[in-house]
């Protein structure tokens, strides 16, 4: 089902853009599923286990801000989502819900394609594109390894690990990673955030990984790596 490029699921209503859509991802090297139903999708979601969802924020019995709500107390997987109002971009940032992009109708549908491949891009770690030696992370399982050994982290630990070898040497402020760290985008402080790296630092050391989650004073984190690949 799946390609070297990616799977796509697309949730939106209107038959016609959504063939588009499907035929210029084709193009570009996607695969991609259609479904036209809010109800349906995730249940289309599990079924197809898609490398990223490309959701419509308007949709037939169950709209897009809960379905988004939705993946995200159940995967990592990136999520763009797709409006016919600009005015609503504004509203759905507000809330928070955890999509990685968002596009306002009408659009080109090579920015779609190009949207999607840059997410992925922030998304998906190869092992040929690992930041350090011996480090694995598998976006699927949710999972994480240093030289076969399994990381026993949380699924919070798990974001910030990813999140941070993600963008080798990019730092993080702790309110950005506080907004990547929780599905609910609960409230919590910067002392949390420092718990979880200190935790990830521990549990990191205790399979072999060295010390690739770094300090940067009065700024937050970022990821390096102290040897060569």
């Amino acid at each position: 089902m799946q390609d070297a490029a990616g799977h796509v699921l697309i949730v939106e209503d209107e038959p016609r853009l959504a063939a588009v859509l499907g035929e210029y991802l084709q193009a570009a090297g996607y695969t991609h599923h259609w479904v036209d139903d809010g109800a349906c999708a995730m249940d289309a979601f599990h079924a197809q286990a898609p490398d990223i969802v490309l959701l419509d924020l308007m949709l037939p019995n169950r709209d897009g801000i809960e379905i988004c709500r939705d993946l995200r107390r159940h995967a990592t997987v990136p999520v763009i989502m797709v409006t016919a109002r600009a005015e609503e971009i504004d509203r759905l940032l507000g809330l928070e819900i955890g999509a990685d992009d968002y596009i306002c109708k009408p659009f080109s549908p090579r920015e779609v394609v190009a949207r999607v491949h840059a997410v992925l891009r922030r998304h998906r770690l190869v092992p040929g594109d690992m930041p350090a030696p011996g480090l694995r992370i598998d976006e699927t399982a949710c999972c994480a390894s240093v030289d076969g050994r399994p990381l026993d982290l949380t699924q919070v630990e798990f974001r910030l690990l990813r999140t941070l070898a993600a963008s080798p040497g990019r730092v993080y402020s702790r309110e950005q990673l506080m907004d990547r760290l929780y599905a609910d985008h609960r409230v919590v402080t910067d002392r949390t955030v420092d718990s979880h790296v200190k935790n990830l630092r521990r549990k990191l050391a205790e399979v072999g990984g060295e010390d690739w989650v770094r300090s940067v004073y009065g700024v937050g984190y970022r990821f390096e790596s102290n040897r060569s690949i």
